[in-house]
C-alpha cells in the first residue's frame, strides 16, 4: 500500500511528486505526461520565481528534468474511480487497482463537460475503460468517443471485439483504420435509454448502440470520487487543502481561481505535508497514543 497516490501531471502534480520524493514517502504518481498541455503551450510566463520570461515548453522541460533527476516514475494510466474502503483508498486504472492511505487530486480543470445522461448511465452501458469493459460487448454495436489521439490503441482494441464501432474522434487526423470502424465527425450532446444506455444523441440524429465508451485524459472529480463536494465546477477544499472526504486532498487549478502555475505548485507542495500529517495522526490514533 502506498502512503500517497497523486493524480495529475500539471504543476500541482509535479510539485506534489517532487515533495513526496524528497520527503521519502512511498507514493505513486499517475500522470500521462511530464507536464500538462496547458503549460507546454503557454507562450511566455513572467511570474514564476527564479525563471523570468520562461516559455511553457521550457518550464515543462524543467519540470520533467527535475523529476527525472530524482528518479520519479510516472504511471500513464487513467484513474477511472477512487473509492474509500475504510482505512485506505482503492484506485481503479483499467483492469488494475492500487491502494493508498491518502490521495492528492491534481487534475486541473477538466475542459470537456460531461454529456447529459453520462453519469446516470455510468456502469449501465457507459464506460470510461476499454480494457475493463470491452469484453462485455463482443459482437455488439458500440460507440466510442475519444478526446485524444493517445487513446486510439484502445479504439483498435474495442474494434477487435465489437461487431461495429461508431468512432467520434474530437480531434483531427485520426489514424484508426479497422474495417468495422465508422468515423462520425460529430460531437454528441447526450445519452438516453431505459435501464441501460441505448442511444447516443446528436443535435440532428440518434444513434442506437449497445454500449458507449468515453475516453478522456481526465474525468470530472465528482464522477471520479463519489460524494466529493464541488462548488462552481471546482473541488471544495479548506486552508489545509482537505476535501470533504478525510484523507483526500486537492491542489492546483481544480481548487479554484486564480489559475496560476505558482499557486498550483505551492498547493501541490503543501498537500503532501498535510497528507503526511493525516497519516501520522491516524497512525498514532490506531496505536492508542
Amino acid at each position: 500500500m502506498y502512503d500517497i497516490a497523486i493524480i495529475g501531471g500539471g504543476p500541482a502534480g509535479v510539485s506534489a511528486a517532487i515533495t513526496a520524493k524528497v520527503k521519502n514517502k512511498n507514493f505513486i504518481w499517475f500522470a500521462s505526461k511530464a507536464v500538462s498541455d496547458k503549460v507546454a503551450k503557454a507562450e511566455l510566463i513572467k511570474n514564476y520565481p527564479g525563471l523570468p520570461s520562461v516559455t511553457g515548453a521550457e518550464l515543462g522541460w524543467t519540470f520533467g528534468n527535475h523529476c527525472d533527476s530524482l528518479g520519479i516514475e510516472r504511471r500513464a494510466e487513467v484513474i477511472t474511480g477512487v473509492y474509500d474502503t475504510g482505512d485506505k483508498f482503492t484506485l481503479l486504472a483499467g483492469a488494475k487497482d492500487y491502494e493508498a492511505k491518502t490521495v492528492i487530486l491534481c487534475p486541473g480543470v477538466v475542459a470537456s463537460k460531461e454529456y447529459e445522461g453520462e453519469e446516470k448511465f455510468l456502469g449501465r452501458g457507459v464506460s470510461y475503460c476499454a480494457t475493463c469493459d470491452g469484453n462485455l460487448y463482443k459482437g455488439r454495436n458500440i460507440a466510442v468517443i475519444s478526446t485524444d489521439k493517445s487513446f486510439e490503441h484502445e479504439v483498435e482494441y474495442l474494434a477487435s471485439l465489437a461487431a461495429k464501432v461508431y468512432f467520434m474522434p474530437l480531434y483531427k487526423n485520426s489514424v484508426v483504420q479497422s474495417k468495422n470502424v465508422e468515423i462520425v465527425m460529430k460531437n454528441p450532446v447526450g445519452v438516453t435509454g431505459g435501464m441501460r444506455a441505448e442511444n447516443l444523441v446528436f443535435k440532428d440524429q440518434t444513434l442506437a448502440v449497445d454500449g458507449i465508451f468515453i475516453l478522456r485524459s481526465s474525468i470530472a472529480p465528482s464522477t471520479l470520487v463519489h460524494g466529493l463536494r464541488t462548488e462552481d465546477g471546482h473541488i471544495f477544499v479548506n486552508r489545509r487543502l482537505e476535501t470533504n472526504i478525510a484523507g483526500i486532498f486537492a491542489a492546483g487549478d481544480c481548487t479554484g481561481r486564480p489559475y496560476q502555475y505558482v499557486k498550483a505548485a505551492g498547493e501541490g507542495n503543501a498537500a503532501v505535508f498535510y497528507a503526511e500529517e493525516y497519516i501520522n495522526k491516524k497512525s498514532k490514533s490506531a496505536g492508542g497514543n
